[in-house]
């Protein structure tokens, strides 16, 4: 729309000063001719544009002019005021500078704007922690923050989940990823992709040499392709049991990352809703990890394979030793 086309073409104005009327023309896909017509346009309603002629020439405004459009719906101003939790900023040590930005917005918006984004910002929060993820210990990325944007190699003291000793590695970072509260680099390693959770990185020491990243690649698309090997990985062992429904919600909620499937009744012809236990099928990666629904007590049933049925029972044997032993204080 050419309203839309006059606002893009003040705010470029107001920021680049001088602006060669080829590039507008570019920037906007018109025309030249339909870019002078839009300075006569501005000109009539009142904005000191002009033209200089001229191979070092443009379009500008007067100096001194400013205007307090910006361009923003109040939909959009009010977008910008629901902050996410403190943690990604402060992991990069950008808290300040997020808040400094604000301001700058909330001075530079139309006034209209002004009081619902305020009111936004104090009755809207985005906390990307999930619930019972346990707390999270502080993570420094500082340094994978650096080897990201100095482009340079980075070799990392690595721990891999369950192991004590660190392995080295030498990687090629693209950038930062933060998940519901954890930070991930995303890096090649020997030409392929790898993600390393910023927690387990016992030291990040920059390389002399320059980064090598595949063309074309960037870190959305590894993001988008190692997330989905995670999320759509198979698992090694499928648990089947048998859940009451007392406990349907909060096992769904726990164990939602595991379930092939929904629950279903475990006697199919019972009315909707009726049924005293449900079927469910997890996908997990040993039997070992059976251990986790103990916490449900008889609620939860393991019913196959036998041997996960055989960690449940070795574990409960030892619960029981451990607090039926005579006169334990």
């Amino acid at each position: 729309m050419k309203s839309d086309r006059l606002l893009s073409i003040l705010l470029l104005l107001q920021t680049r000063g001088l602006v060669p009327a080829t590039e507008l023309a570019e920037r906007l896909e018109v025309s030249v001719r339909t870019i002078y017509r839009d300075i006569e346009a501005l000109s009539a309603s009142g904005v000191p544009v002009y033209a200089e002629r001229g191979r070092h020439g443009g379009i500008a405004l007067l100096p001194g002019f400013r205007t307090d459009v910006t361009g923003l719906t109040a939909d959009e101003a009010r977008a910008l005021f629901v902050l996410a939790a403190e943690g990604a900023h402060a992991a990069l040590g950008l808290d300040e500078a997020l808040g400094s930005a604000l301001r700058k917005v909330m001075a530079a918006l139309p006034a209209p704007h002004r009081p619902a984004a305020e009111l936004t910002s104090r009755r809207i929060l985005v906390d990307p922690v999930r619930w019972m993820s346990g707390p999270q210990p502080a993570v420094d990325v500082a340094e994978l923050h650096e080897a990201v944007f100095a482009d340079r190699r980075l070799r990392l003291d690595y721990r891999h989940s369950g192991t004590s000793t660190p392995r080295t590695y030498t990687v090629d970072p693209y950038g930062l990823v933060v998940k519901a509260g954890v930070w991930y680099l995303v890096a090649d390693r020997d030409g392929e992709p790898r993600l390393f959770r910023a927690d387990r990185v016992r030291r990040a020491t920059l390389m002399d040499e320059a980064v090598v990243r595949r063309p074309g690649v960037e870190l959305a698309d590894l993001w988008d392709e190692l997330r989905r090997q995670v999320e759509e990985r198979p698992g090694r062992v499928r648990l089947r049991v048998r859940v009451h429904r007392s406990r349907l919600d909060l096992f769904v909620r726990l164990h939602a990352g595991a379930l092939t499937g929904e629950p279903r009744p475990e006697v199919p012809e019972a009315p909707e809703g009726l049924g005293e236990w449900l079927r469910a099928e997890l996908a997990v990666d040993s039997v070992e990890w059976a251990r986790a629904l103990l916490s449900f007590g008889p609620n939860v049933e393991v019913l196959s394979p036998p041997e996960a049925r055989d960690v449940l029972a070795r574990h409960a044997a030892a619960v029981v030793a451990l607090y039926g032993q005579a006169g334990a204080p």
